[in-house]
């Protein structure tokens, strides 16, 4: 079976016992969003922000949810907003905007289960957070060269080589390929079962016959040397047998990224942005990748009509005049006309 690492066990922000603390109401919400089958990583982010704010505010005197008002959680944003990290870097607005929202949303629960008379955070306003595009994508050239990197005489070399080479095929999260078992295969009908991925949604998406090739090369070449004669049925593991953790994951593509010399830098997410950006240059239907990504709403794929630039280009250069009706303008008659003319006389 799979084994999880014990976690390192969280320091209470005050006394757990004071039934109108912070940590005793913490406790309270993180046991509810369990009970209401929320991810571990939502709960994880709910935890970490709630409890941010409440050290803050026992730093400040502030002892209890129940003293909490609106003019102290702007204090806490304007907080947010001037923090800088370690680095002396200002946190991002998407920072900002995940403190704030897990904020209002306890404050919304602590309310409506009456351990508040109001909610102070009714009327927080949150930063304005825009839709940003990818800070890089492959070309299907550059994809093959990352995809060249691991070294297929060794065990992890092909077990890392079935990792990519699935990534740049499915477009799936890390973590919903850091969870995919053997039995999630269908090889009859090249599909991969993906359970519980964001929002707790299964899906089924197609996987490429190269992908699929290369996954079977791994089950039967190195898998079984990786294994150390134990039962483990998450489909890629680690060289102790145990199943690989996300953030493994992201350590090894961006390891892969850069040797690969194509001067981009990415890791698990990049191939899901150039599988999806490349099959729309391609002619997908933007329905289907949606579907593909497991996107619950299309405005989130349709950022990548955005990115695959290819067709746009291809109707610019078909419709634009100033393509269409050259002129002495244009750089290539000016210097069509300057060649006739003529420079200085070589034999002179």
């Amino acid at each position: 079976m799979s084994r999880k690492r014990p976690r390192k066990p969280i320091q209470p922000v005050d006394d757990a016992t004071d039934k109108h603390g912070f940590q005793h109401f913490i406790n309270i919400h993180v046991e509810d969003l369990r009970t209401r089958n929320y991810s571990e990583l939502t709960i994880d982010n709910r935890h970490k922000y709630i409890r941010r704010f409440a050290l803050w505010c026992l730093a400040r005197g502030i002892g209890r949810p129940n003293e909490i008002t609106k003019p102290i959680l702007e204090r806490f944003q304007r907080h947010l907003y001037q923090h800088r990290t370690e680095a002396d870097k200002p946190l991002s607005f998407r920072s900002q905007y995940a403190h704030l929202s897990s904020l209002r949303a306890w404050f919304k629960w602590l309310a409506r289960k009456n351990y508040l008379l109001f909610n102070p955070a009714s009327e927080l306003d949150l930063p304005k957070i825009g839709h940003r595009l990818p800070k890089a994508v492959l070309t299907a050239e550059e994809a093959e060269a990352v995809l060249a990197q691991p070294d297929i005489a060794e065990p992890l070399g092909v077990r890392d080589r079935a990792i990519l080479e699935t990534f740049y095929s499915t477009g799936m999260r890390r973590s919903e390929l850091a969870n995919l078992r053997i039995d999630d295969i269908d090889t009859e009908r090249r599909t991969l079962m993906i359970r519980e991925g964001k929002g707790k949604k299964d899906r089924v998406i197609p996987i490429g016959k190269r992908a699929l090739s290369w996954i079977t090369v791994y089950i039967e070449s190195a898998r079984g040397e990786l294994l150390c004669n134990q039962a483990e049925p998450i489909l890629f593991i680690t060289n102790e047998g145990e199943p690989i953790s996300p953030d493994s994951l992201t350590e090894y593509v961006r390891r892969y990224i850069d040797a690969s010399g194509i001067g981009k830098k990415g890791s698990c997410h990049l191939f899901r942005h150039t599988m999806a950006t490349l099959m729309l240059e391609h002619g997908a239907d933007i329905r289907y990748i949606q579907a593909m990504l497991g996107h619950a709403k299309l405005t989130t794929t349709e950022i990548y009509t955005q990115v695959s630039i290819r067709k746009l280009r291809q109707i610019h250069e078909l419709t634009h005049p100033a393509d269409h009706e050259r002129d002495a303008s244009h750089p290539d008659e000016l210097k069509a006309t300057s060649d006739d003319e003529g420079g200085p006389d070589e034999d002179a």
